[in-house]
């Protein structure tokens, strides 16, 4: 039997985290697709963190294939604040198919980024889970304790949206994690339509502190297609840092091109806090 999710109040030394405006209006992150790589059979109980999507039933889950792995960037030069970048840099996201339940939930969505704050607001329905994206260090870069403290626990849930809105922008991504900074350029992309929109859960035996539950049930990323130019692949190390699946083998995963880009969004009016 899985444990029960739960939320756990935060020791007596304070985390530096960011505040939740701040971390989520500067998380982007650049979809690469990989190498198929199937992990042993691993059944996960996933609940809604956003307060817009609180409402939907928890949902049982099996991993399938590794499909992407996200990474995080900058858009056009636009590097996230310096007490924002030590947490942002080392969000690195392997993505996994899953399906479940058709939600058919309407939702507004208003972009959160200084680049793409001039974009409309946009009516969308989000349908089926498509995939769930969980934290992973890459070759054996494991992030600093009150770094990973946050990001150890950022797991999404990517629905397929409709309709697909035409972004029609061009963008120069720069990579932020360390381990990729000297193997992938800076590169400029075409971004198309919106496919996903990826909305924080919490996976059953999983505790995460007050504070840092505060920040990840705020982290929704809209996933837009993007036509970017070849790359030389790249061989990576994986390996878990959430808990609930820290007992899973290291992975190999070669990136080939970028696929999507994830850009931060709000739902319905309601904004991060901060």
């Amino acid at each position: 039997m899985v444990a029960a999710a739960s939320l756990i109040a935060p020791s007596a030394t304070a985390l530096a985290l960011p505040t939740p405006k701040a971390f989520t209006s500067y998380l982007d992150l650049e979809c690469f697709k990989t190498s198929t790589y199937q992990p042993p059979t691993t059944t996960l109980t996933l609940k809604h963190l956003n307060p817009v999507l609180q409402d939907l039933p928890t949902e049982q889950v099996t991993l399938g294939a590794r499909e992407k792995l996200c990474v995080p960037v900058a858009k056009n030069q636009v590097i996230p604040p310096s007490g924002v970048l030590d947490f942002i840099r080392y969000v690195d996201l392997s993505c996994y198919r899953i399906t479940g339940a058709t939600v058919n939930r309407s939702l507004v969505l208003s972009h959160l980024n200084p680049v793409l704050q001039d974009l409309p607001r946009e009516q969308v329905v989000i349908t089926a889970p498509q995939h769930l994206c969980v934290p992973v260090a890459k070759n054996g870069l494991v992030p600093p304790s009150e770094v990973l403290s946050l990001v150890s626990h950022i797991d999404l849930k990517c629905y397929g949206l409709t309709p697909n809105t035409l972004m029609n922008r061009k963008l120069a991504l720069t990579q932020l994690n360390p381990v990729l900074t000297s193997q992938i350029p800076t590169t400029s992309v075409q971004v198309t339509y919106g496919r996903q929109l990826c909305v924080p859960v919490l996976k059953a035996g999983d505790s995460v502190p007050t504070a840092v539950a505060n920040i990840v049930r705020w982290i929704d990323l809209e996933n837009f297609d993007v036509i970017a130019p070849a790359i030389n692949p790249v061989t990576l190390s994986l390996k878990h840092l959430n808990p609930v699946l820290a007992g899973l083998p290291a992975e190999t995963a070669v990136l080939y091109g970028a696929a999507q880009l994830g850009v931060p969004v709000a739902k319905n009016g309601q904004f991060p806090p901060g």
